[in-house]
């Protein structure tokens, strides 16, 4: 049987073709959605997790070495991984928000791939939690359709990391397929994430139209120009059809890290001085929230970082908000603070103001924030975006008789006007801006492996 596998920056799902019909598979309390977070008691439970409670093994002699240190690791800290250590979804974000000081928490694992200049031990396991993901919601997926699944159509974003080119794209690939394969999909295909979204917008046509193809994505931005009309809904082989595809590492991901850097990173000690007068830098505050980049990261939550963050509050001029962020670093809140951003986002799609409200265990910090304000932080990412688009309509050389739109973030005002402001003149349509690519993705599975 054949799936089509959106594995997302910030969410995952699957779907299938019945009778020429997309059905999306449930995969959580009848949710077709699940949250794109792991959460383990350590990084190294993850490795024995997979090979001790679902018995798959690692793909390579460096997987082999990371499982033998990791195991002994687990045992020299009195830990015997059990199947319900892992947690997924939903449950690995409340473990997390619940308990962070204590708990192993990943979001969005796919922002991650592409990076380059990688000790081979963080590929590996960047692999094994890619494996985790898709083992659980595969075994999902066949629960709920009462047989195996062998066969799957993965979507990738045309650009997996902008900086790497095609060599980050190999990496990614080469990642997503070993980690698939481990998972137990024994016909593994990739399809680009916006053809897929074509895909299923194709599908309502009725004659042949030039389109656009914007998919504004979690961690990716991707745009396709394709020839789509009812005479290639059945056809496999179409490549006179692809006219031009772009993309950037660039995406709803870090809409929210913009505003949580430009906006809730001033109550941490941004844009402050230190007590001789001299302006504090920026670089702290936001490898605090650059959850979707993995050196930052580790930069951040180093533990000679936090020596330095304590020598920057016995300089500061309000050491208070300092404090803030040496609590971002000892109680490993980024992704919390990123989350509440994600919220101010959403909420200001449809509202002029949105109350954050940051947890740091010690104290709550009530920050407002309004819509002008959030435009404002996101100035950057959307003028990435808009080039974007005006890369992919020089390749294409044609003008699109309309646009696509889709994606998470496709839902805000801004992005629309971010499109209309290049293509003044063209329509805009959008369908499911969750759905589409894996409703697409489906319909390529069904096609790749009838």
């Amino acid at each position: 049987m054949a799936i089509g596998f959106d594995f997302g920056t910030s969410n995952c799902s699957v779907a299938h073709v019945v009778n020429g019909h997309v059905q999306t598979i449930p995969l959580s309390e009848n949710e077709t959605f699940i949250l794109s977070a792991l959460c383990a008691p350590t990084r190294a439970a993850v490795s024995e997790y997979l090979f001790r409670c679902l018995n798959i093994a690692p793909s390579s002699s460096a997987g082999e070495a990371v499982l033998s240190r990791a195991m002994s690791d687990n045992r020299a800290e009195g830990l015997e991984v059990r199947l319900d250590d892992v947690l997924f979804g939903k449950q690995a974000l409340n473990l997390y928000l619940e308990d962070p000081d204590y708990v192993y928490y990943v979001k969005s694992p796919k922002s991650f791939l592409g990076t380059l200049q990688l000790r081979e031990p963080q590929l590996v396991l960047f692999e094994d939690i890619v494996c985790a993901m898709m083992a659980n919601i595969k075994s999902r997926a066949e629960a709920y359709l009462g047989q195996e699944i062998t066969e799957t159509v993965i979507g990738r974003p045309v650009v997996f990391n902008t900086l790497g080119g095609e060599k980050s794209n190999i990496q990614a690939e080469g990642i997503l397929y070993r980690a698939a394969s481990r998972a137990g999909f024994k016909h593994i295909e990739f399809q680009f994430e916006p053809v897929a979204a074509g895909l299923d917008f194709e599908s309502t046509l009725t004659s042949e139209k030039n389109v656009l193809v914007v998919d504004i994505g979690g961690g990716t931005s991707d745009c396709s120009m394709i020839r789509m009309g009812p005479k290639w809904l059945t056809k496999k082989d179409r490549p006179e059809t692809l006219l031009a595809h772009a993309g950037k590492s660039v995406g709803g991901n870090n809409l929210d890290i913009s505003i949580a850097f430009q906006r809730f990173m001033l109550e941490f000690g941004k844009e402050t001085n230190y007590k001789s007068g001299k302006a504090m830098p920026t670089m702290f505050f936001w490898e605090a929230v650059a959850t979707n980049d993995v050196n930052a990261q580790r930069k951040f939550y180093s533990y000679e970082n936090l020596e330095t963050l304590k020598r920057l509050r016995a300089e500061a001029m309000y050491p208070e908000k300092v404090q803030r962020l040496i609590q971002v670093h000892q109680k490993a809140l980024g992704h919390m603070v990123v989350g509440e951003a994600e919220k101010a986002k959403i909420t200001l799609s449809d509202q002029s103001e949105y109350i954050a409200s940051i947890d740091l265990l010690s104290e709550k910090i009530d920050i407002p924030i309004f819509s002008e304000q959030m435009e404002k932080s996101i100035a950057e990412p959307m003028r990435q975006i808009k080039n974007l688009i005006k890369e992919i309509l020089l390749q294409g050389e044609v003008t699109p008789d309309v646009v696509y739109i889709t994606g998470g973030s496709a839902r805000s005002p801004i992005v629309r006007e971010a499109v209309k402001s290049v293509l003044p003149n063209t329509p805009i349509a959008s369908g499911n801006y969750l759905g589409s690519v894996t409703e697409g993705l489906a319909r390529w599975a069904d096609l790749c492996f009838k």
